[in-house]
Order: structure tokens, then C-alpha cells, then sequence
């Protein structure tokens, strides 16, 4: 349904009630239009989600009788986009961002991951500048090319100069898909194959998810523990009994951790949502004894200077025993993401737990994982045999 054009609104059938034609302008905001059952103008309608009732919320506008015939969807759609703005608001009217920046910032603000990657690759860009309102297809291909063509930072030495390689388009994927998420908030879709498709540029490289194959099983994992450094040995244990994001990991207080219950809050996690999960024994014990004598807004996983760990400070002790235990020379923090994710999923777990555990969605569990899913099906089925 294509609003803006006279002669496909002249077109229109009166609707039962006088319920409007609708047409999307953005997630959550729909500008209308119900003909004349007589022979006059039809009326114009907005409809916007409140986020509070959970419901959709209405209002009309009249026909803007002043304005020329193909003037009047562009009055409509500002009226229903404003009336959106209020009902997100709560009723009250907030500054609307200007620039891309602002997009991105108002984005941000509960998506600490997002934040991270708009400092890196936003703000520091030509692109933070443009106005949303000039924002074109041509913006944003520039502005791909240009992240690109940045290499990615494979490690940095405190002597010599950093390790660099080709960004990889799995990398690229996870920024864009950022960055479109934040636009998609403020940006209706751009006319396909026009300037204005602005989304057309940020569409991600097919068949370039990154996937992340390497495997250590619980006797090579045992063999990490036993050759990491004693410093480390905490943070890396951890590692291996829950399938969390190192930065997550990292990011822990002692007032997370409720040994009453053994339970643990992960806050600062790619999603930017807090969730909490029920801890099995020997985790809870490894928490209870890192928690003990800290204050609640003290690191969970402490290194001896007092800091958190970050991914600077846990790379090369694990590197190192990656080397002294003979594992492969690949294998990083995230791999024992992998490993005790590919262990949750082979021995049965329902998926979508496992999901709500290790803090992404079932849909990427069952892309990455479903293989081994059905293996374990088999499996279970294959010990029923007589």
C-alpha cells in the first residue's frame, strides 16, 4: 500500500466502518487513509504502539483541505510520526535526534554493546554528522567501504607494533547489523533501487556468519586449567563451566552473585538486557569463594592489581597455556564459549534454555547448534533399541 501516490488513494474502497487503508512508516507507526463513502475527501489516520498498554492507540487528522493532492501524504506522515513520538513518550514531547549521532546515541543508552560499536566505527566518522533528513543510499555504501577497508586488531604487545588482519565480513555483518538496528528506529524503509533505500546498503554479506568450529573437549579443557596461571585460573574455570561471553564474565560484581540462592545476574552482555540463571553446584561454589569479603560493586573476577579482567589482560595467559598444554594454537576465551555450549546442546538441554543461558536467541543456537541436536536424538533414540 503506497499512500503517497493520488491515484492509487482515488482508487481505494470504502472499508466496513470507516476503517482506514494503513500503510507503515516504522516499527510501530502507521499513517491512514479512508475514502469518502460520499464525494468528498477522504480522512486521514494515525496508529502507533504503546509500549505501556501494549496495545495500539488512534487518532485522525481531518483532510487537509488546503493542501494540493500530492502534498497531503507527506503533512499526514509528519503528523502520525509526531503523534508516535508522543505515545512512546508516555505523552510527553522529547528532542528527536538530528544526526545520525544522535540516532545512534539515543540507541545506545540501555545497549552497552552497540554503544562500544558506534564509538569505534560511528562517531569518529565522517557519517555522525549527517542529517537524518539528507541521509541517502550513498551515505551509508561510503561509509561501509570505509569500515571495511579498517583492518582488525588481532592482539597488541606493549613492545612493537600492533598485530593486524583483513577484517573479516562476518565482523562487518555484526557492525552493520548494529547500525541498522539503530537507524531502523528513526528511518522508514527508502523506495527500493532509489537514493533514499538508505537500508539497501547496510544488507549483510550472505554466507559469512563466522562460525566458530573449534572445539575442546572436557579432557582438554581439564589440560587448560591445569597449565593457566594461577591469576587467571578463576576467571578461566568460570569459562568452562558456563557458556557466558568472556566480556560478560568479566563484567560481574560481587553483588551479582546470591549465594543464597545460588543464582547470578548478568547485566553488561551483548543484548544490553539483565537475565538471571540458576547456577549448578560446582559454579556456585567457584562464585561464592570469588564473592567472599568484596564489596557488592567490586569485580567478581579480580586480578591481583585490583582490576577486572578485560580482553587485553586474559589473552596471553591463556594463550600461554594453550601452548604449554599442547591445545591448538586458535584456541581462545570464546572457544570455551563454544565448547560448553556444543556440550549443553549434545547432551539433550532443550535449545531455548540454552539460549536464555548463554544470553542469544534460539535461532542462532539452532543455525549454529541444531546439527548436533539431532545427533543427540539419535543418539537417545539408538539406546532404546532392544
Amino acid at each position: 500500500m503506497d499512500l503517497s501516490r493520488v491515484n492509487i488513494r482515488e482508487a481505494l474502497r470504502c472499508l466496513p466502518k470507516g476503517e482506514p487503508h494503513w500503510q507503515r512508516i516504522k516499527p510501530g507507526c502507521f499513517v491512514g487513509f479512508a475514502p469518502s463513502a460520499k464525494a468528498g475527501e477522504g480522512t486521514w489516520h494515525a496508529r502507533a504502539y504503546d509500549p505501556d498498554t501494549r496495545r495500539y492507540r488512534r487518532t485522525a487528522f481531518g483532510a487537509f483541505p488546503l493542501l494540493a493532492g500530492n502534498a497531503k501524504f507527506a503533512a499526514a506522515k509528519e503528523e502520525a510520526e509526531k503523534f508516535a513520538r508522543l505515545v512512546e513518550s508516555g505523552g510527553h514531547n522529547e528532542a528527536q535526534p538530528e544526526t545520525v549521532a544522535d540516532a545512534c546515541k539515543a540507541y545506545a543508552k540501555s545497549r552497552p554493546e552497540a554503544e562500544h560499536r558506534f564509538r569505534r566505527y560511528v562517531d569518529s566518522d565522517p557519517i555522525a554528522n549527517v542529517k537524518l533528513n539528507k541521509l541517502h543510499r550513498r551515505h551509508l555504501k561510503e561509509w561501509r567501504e570505509r569500515l571495511e577497508a579498517q583492518p582488525a586488531l588481532v592482539s597488541r604487545r606493549k613492545n612493537g607494533e600492533p598485530v593486524l588482519r583483513k577484517r573479516a565480513a562476518s565482523t562487518v555483518n555484526r557492525d552493520i547489523a548494529v547500525f541498522r538496528a539503530a537507524l531502523a528506529k528513526v528511518l522508514a524503509p527508502g523506495a527500493p533501487n532509489s537514493e533514499a533505500a538508505w537500508q539497501e546498503a547496510l544488507k549483510a554479506t550472505p554466507n559469512a556468519d563466522g562460525r566458530r568450529t573449534l572445539y575442546l573437549d572436557r579432557s582438554e579443557r581439564r589440560k587448560l586449567l591445569e597449565k593457566i596461571d594461577a591469576e587467571a585460573a578463576p576467571f578461566v574455570r568460570a569459562l568452562c563451566l558456563l557458556p557466558l561471553r568472556p566480556g560478560a564474565l568479566a563484567a560481574l560484581t560481587a553483588g551479582d552473585f546470591d549465594k543464597r540462592t545460588s543464582e547470578l545476574t548478568i547485566g553488561k552482555d551483548k543484548t544490553g538486557k539483565p537475565r538471571r540463571i540458576k547456577l549448578p553446584s560446582d559454579a556456585a561454589a567457584l562464585f561464592a569463594e570469588q564473592a567472599k569479603n568484596k564489596l557488592p560493586g567490586a569485580a567478581l573476577f579480580m586480578r591481583a592489581n585490583g582490576n577486572a579482567w578485560n580482553k587485553d589482560s586474559w589473552k596471553k595467559p591463556i594463550a600461554a597455556a594453550v601452548a604449554a598444554a599442547g591445545l591448538p594454537g586458535d584456541a581462545t576465551a570464546y572457544t570455551l564459549r563454544h565448547s560448553t555450549i556444543t556440550d549443553l546442546v549434545s547432551a539433550g538441554l532443550p535449545l531455548l534454555t540454552i539460549a536464555q543461558i548463554s544470553g542469544t536467541s534460539a535461532e542462532m543456537i539452532e543455525r549454529h547448534y541444531g546439527h548436533l541436536a539431532s545427533d543427540a536424538a539419535v543418539k537417545a533414540l539408538s539406546e532404546l533399541a532392544l
